[in-house]
């Protein structure tokens, strides 16, 4: 197992490549949606598997991953590194956590129905990109 904390979470994510995709799924057999992903990941550095809110994905889903991420365990990342995680916009509306991997992006890709590796750069534009720093 790699040494420092964001190699950790991206080799976690990367791991559950192909694992299928399910809405509010938080287990490689039940399937992962992006924020169960996220949660799973993040557990391999010692976060609570109940770490992150109930959630929708549309309404309020921005201001409850910013408060999240605006935590001492996270820091604004200024340049890509593995295990960063970014909220990109897909579509109007519509939001989504990728976790920064060698050669691009983790994430549970619901059009795909599984969990993917999508090569960098990011397909969608980037609202915000964090850093676990403990």
């Amino acid at each position: 197992m790699p040494d420092d904390v964001g190699s950790r979470i991206s080799a976690r994510a990367a791991g559950h490549i192909g694992a299928p995709f399910r809405l509010h799924g938080r287990s490689t057999v039940g399937g992962f949606d992006c924020i169960g992903l996220a949660v799973d990941a993040l557990a391999c550095v010692g976060f609570d598997a109940a770490i992150f809110p109930d959630y929708a994905l549309r309404g309020q889903f921005e201001e409850h991953v910013f408060a999240f991420f605006d935590s001492p365990a996270f820091a604004p990342a200024l340049s890509l590194e593995a295990g960063d995680f970014l909220l990109v916009r897909t579509a109007p509306r519509q939001l989504h956590l990728m976790i920064a991997s060698a050669g691009g992006f983790v994430h549970a890709h619901a059009g795909l129905g599984r969990v993917v590796l999508t090569p960098a750069p990011s397909p969608w534009p980037i609202l915000g990109q964090w850093r676990c720093v403990f």
